[in-house]
C-alpha cells in the first residue's frame, strides 16, 4: 500500500487563514491535519494513497447529493453522513472553498457560535 504524503505547510496555512474562526482549533490527525470546534470536525486536509491533496468538510443534508452527483475535485465520503470533499489543486478555486468552510462551521458549531460568522448566502 502507497505511503501517504505530509501535507505541504503552504497548503495548511492557506486553510488556516480559512478556518478562522471562533473556538475553532487546528491539530494533527490520524493523517494531515484538521480544524475542529468543540469536538466536532469543521475540515480535514490529507494527503491520499495517490499523492494528492484532499479536504473534507460538512455540508447541508440537502447539498451532499449534489457533492456526489458533481465529480471531480467533488467527492461524498463514507466517513458520515454529510461529509464531503475537494480534492486541492491547481484550479481549486479558494473563494469557494472558503464559503464550503464558512458552512461547515456554522454546521458543526453550537449555535450561539455560529450566529457571530458571516454565512455565505
Amino acid at each position: 500500500m502507497p505511503d501517504r504524503p505530509d501535507v505541504p505547510h503552504e497548503l495548511v496555512e492557506r486553510l488556516r487563514s480559512l478556518l478562522d474562526f471562533p473556538e475553532c482549533i487546528e491539530e494533527s490527525a490520524w493523517t494531515g491535519t484538521r480544524w475542529r470546534v468543540r469536538h466536532s470536525t469543521v475540515a480535514h486536509v490529507f494527503g491520499g494513497e495517490d499523492q494528492r491533496f484532499r479536504v473534507t468538510f460538512r455540508a447541508e443534508p440537502g447539498e451532499v447529493a449534489a457533492f456526489a452527483h458533481l465529480g471531480a475535485p467533488y467527492f461524498k465520503t463514507d466517513w458520515g453522513e454529510n461529509v464531503v470533499g475537494l480534492l486541492l489543486d491547481d484550479e481549486t478555486d479558494w473563494g469557494e472553498l472558503a464559503e464550503l468552510l464558512t458552512d461547515s462551521y456554522c454546521i458543526q458549531a453550537p449555535q450561539q457560535l455560529a450566529v457571530a460568522v458571516d454565512r455565505p448566502a
